[in-house]
C-alpha cells in the first residue's frame, strides 16, 4: 500500500501528469487553508536590510533549504571552447568548465554562454536546464552530456544517457535567438552536473564531494538539500560572468522553471548580484504559499522529493501552520530588486493563486523602499501581466516555459534596467 501510494505521488509530481485531477489533492478554493501568514515585521527599509532580512534568510536556511556552505574554496574557470559565429553569426558561444581545485572529488559543471555579437557588454539571463546544454541548443556541435539524465519509464524514474534524439529538446524553453536579438546574453548549465536529481543523487554530486563524510553523510536539520546545491551553482556562474568582459555583470537576471524556479528564488535570495529574479511555475517550495494546502502540498513534496530540502522541512507535512515562515517572505527577500512570478492557467498543481498571493503579501517590503509591487489586490485575468517591481502573470496553457513568458521577462528586465 505504501509503495503504491508513493508511486502515485511520483506520477503526480511529474510535469507530464501535473494537469490531471487526482484523488486526495485539493483543487477547491473553498477548502484552502486559512491559517494567518507569518508577520514580515517590517518598519523601515534600513531595518529590513540591516536586521529583518537576515533573520528571515536564516529561517529559510533552518526550515526549508538548508544553509549553503561558504568554505568550499575558490572556483576555477577554464574556457574550453569558443565559437565566434554561433547561431548563424548571431552570437559568440563559449563553454566554461567550473571546478573546485580544493574539492577535486566534484566533477565540476560545464557552462554554456551565448553572447550577442555586436553588443559590447550584454546583460545576461542565468539559469539551469533539465536536459543539458545540448537540450537547450539545437546546434549540432554542442557536446552531448555524459552525466546522469532523468527519465520516466514504465512509471519509474531511471537513468539514461543523452542521445541525439534529445538535442534541442528544451529549445522552446530557451528561445536563444529571441533573447540574443533583444541584446541579452544567456548562461546556462545542466543541473545534474551539480547534483543528479534523485534521492541518492547527492552521493554522485557536489554535496557528497564537499562533505567530510562523503557518501556516508547523514543530513541533519538545517543542512543543505539539492535546491541549495543547485542555487550554489548559479552563483558560481555569476562568479565567472564577473570576469567576462563582454558581460555587463551589473545586470544579471536569474531564472528557473518548476523545481529550478524554486532554485532561482533561493539563489536570488542569497546572492544580491542577481538584479532581477524570475520564478516560472515554481509552486510548492517556491512561490506558492504553503498555508493554502492547494495542489501540491508540503506533505506531498517532502514525501516524494525530500532530497530537495533540508530535513526539517518534512516536519511541517500536514502542519504547515507550525512553520515560522511562508513563501511571501521568500519573495520579499529579493527586495528592493525586481522579482517576477509567473503561473500557467492549467497548472493547478503549482497553485497559481498561491503564487500570486505570495507576490501580493511581499508588497509591504517593497513599499518601504518606495517601490510599487503588484499594483492590484485580485489575481488578474489570464494573459494579463501586472505589477511594477513585483511582476506577475498567469498565462494560457500548461506547466512549461513559453514564448509568451519570455516576452514578459525580456520586457521586465529592459524596463527595470533602462535598456
Amino acid at each position: 500500500m505504501i509503495a503504491s501510494r508513493l508511486l502515485s505521488l511520483l506520477i503526480a509530481a511529474s510535469p507530464v501528469f501535473a494537469q490531471t485531477p487526482r484523488p486526495g489533492v485539493n483543487y477547491d478554493e473553498e477548502k484552502v487553508g486559512n491559517d494567518p501568514l507569518p508577520d514580515l515585521k517590517v518598519t523601515t527599509a534600513d531595518a529590513w536590510m540591516n536586521s529583518r532580512r537576515g533573520e528571515i534568510l536564516k529561517l529559510f536556511e533552518q526550515h526549508v533549504y538548508g544553509k549553503t556552505p561558504t568554505n568550499l574554496g575558490a572556483p576555477k574557470f577554464e574556457v574550453t571552447a569558443t565559437k565566434m559565429d554561433a547561431l548563424g553569426g548571431l552570437a559568440t558561444r563559449k563553454f566554461i568548465h567550473v571546478s573546485l581545485p580544493e574539492r577535486p572529488a566534484w566533477q565540476g559543471m560545464d557552462v554554456m554562454l551565448y553572447l550577442p555579437n555586436g553588443v559590447k557588454a550584454a546583460p545576461c539571463f542565468v539559469g539551469l536546464s533539465f536536459g543539458g546544454n545540448h537540450a537547450v541548443s539545437a546546434e549540432k556541435d554542442v557536446p552531448l552530456s555524459t552525466r546522469w539524465m532523468r527519465e520516466s519509464k514504465d512509471k519509474h524514474i531511471v537513468n539514461h544517457k543523452a542521445t541525439e534524439a534529445t538535442r534541442g529538446s528544451e529549445s522552446s524553453r530557451w528561445p536563444l535567438e529571441k533573447i540574443l536579438k533583444a541584446g541579452f546574453a544567456v548562461a546556462t548549465a545542466y543541473y545534474g552536473d551539480i547534483e543528479p536529481d534523485h534521492a541518492d543523487g547527492w552521493k554522485e554530486g557536489l554535496r557528497a564531494a564537499v562533505s567530510r563524510a562523503g557518501v556516508n553523510t547523514t543530513w541533519r536539520d538545517g543542512e543543505w538539500g539539492a535546491i541549495g546545491a543547485w542555487a550554489w551553482g548559479l552563483s558560481r556562474i555569476a562568479d565567472f560572468l564577473q570576469t567576462e568582459s563582454h558581460i555587463d555583470a551589473r545586470h544579471l537576471a536569474v531564472i528557473g522553471h518548476s523545481r529550478l524556479g524554486k532554485t532561482s528564488l533561493w539563489a536570488g535570495a542569497q546572492d544580491e548580484r542577481f538584479g532581477v529574479v524570475i520564478s516560472n511555475n515554481s509552486g510548492e517550495g517556491g512561490a506558492a504559499l504553503m498555508r493554502r494546502d492547494f495542489g501540491e502540498t508540503t506533505a506531498i513534496i517532502t514525501k516524494v522529493f525530500p532530497h530537495w530540502f533540508t530535513s526539517q522541512y518534512a516536519n511541517y507535512a500536514g502542519r504547515v501552520a507550525a512553520c515560522p515562515i511562508d513563501m511571501h517572505m521568500l519573495i520579499a527577500l529579493a527586495a528592493p530588486r525586481p522579482v517576477y512570478i509567473a503561473s500557467a492557467a492549467e497548472d493547478h498543481w503549482a497553485d497559481q493563486k498561491g503564487e500570486f498571493l505570495s507576490g501580493l503579501h511581499a508588497g509591504p517590503v517593497y513599499a518601504l523602499f518606495g517601490k510599487k509591487g503588484l499594483g492590484v489586490h485580485v489575481q488578474p485575468s489570464v494573459d494579463t501581466p501586472v505589477g511594477d517591481f513585483i511582476g506577475y502573470h498567469n498565462r494560457t496553457g500548461k506547466h512549461d516555459v513559453t514564448n509568451y513568458d519570455w516576452t514578459q521577462y525580456l520586457a521586465f528586465a529592459k524596463r527595470h534596467w533602462g535598456l
